[in-house]
């Protein structure tokens, strides 16, 4: 898998570029500013970007824009958004185009080794990774919306879908079988109004949107 990494951290840009070097993945390029972003993702066209979310000169969103910038470029460009802090507005704004292989996790995620390359190669196979803190502060912060239709168990195995999770782990997650999971599942579908002619994999990523957008 070929990787561009963006941070402006040089000991944490190292040792991402350790970390993935040595569990066999190619690093094609890095920036250190967010201005080099944009031109190092165009230039490599990676499998995955690995971006931060606040570079120089600004230290604001420079990451994310460069980010959304080449998903205008390269539509399924898959992206790994790491922060130093939950900030909704980014979250949202990486998932509102309804494109595929997104993920925002915060920056402690990445020393947890497996759980950091595991979020990898999903976003890079088109999935979703989202950091369980953000689930959280997100779900937290939705008042009125669509999902509030859903039960807790409901809400539950939806913010286990958008951290990325399959059946089989959310049902390990949860104590409860596979099939009650799939039961939840088809009744979140049904309650966001997702048709049931589209794949499961599409509905699953509509579903997460619907959570982060509503």
């Amino acid at each position: 898998m070929r990787v561009v990494i963006a941070e402006d951290n040089a000991l944490l840009r190292e040792g991402l570029v350790l970390l993935l070097t040595s569990s066999g993945h190619e690093v094609a390029g890095v920036a250190a500013t967010g201005p080099e972003i944009l031109p190092l993702l165009l230039e490599h066209r990676p499998d995955v970007a690995v971006l931060d979310v606040r570079m120089p000169p600004g230290f604001r969103d420079e990451g994310l824009r460069a980010a959304l910038a080449a998903r205008e470029r390269l539509p399924e460009l898959p992206v790994l958004v790491l922060s130093q802090y939950v900030e909704e507005t980014y979250a949202t704004e990486l998932l509102g185009g309804g494109a595929r292989g997104v993920g925002y996790l915060l920056k402690d995620r990445v020393g947890r080794v497996d759980e950091f390359l595991d979020a990898l190669e999903r976003v890079a196979s088109g999935g979703t990774a989202l950091d369980p803190e953000v689930v959280t502060e997100l779900m937290a912060r939705r008042r009125d919306d669509p999902l509030d239709s859903l039960t807790p168990r409901e809400r539950e195995v939806l913010g286990l879908m958008a951290q990325g999770h399959d059946n089989g782990t959310i049902a390990r997650a949860m104590v409860v079988t596979e099939r009650a999971v799939h039961k939840h599942i088809g009744n979140v579908f049904l309650k966001l109004g997702l048709p049931p002619s589209d794949s499961g994999g599409h509905r699953r990523v509509l579903a997460v949107l619907a959570y982060l957008n509503a």
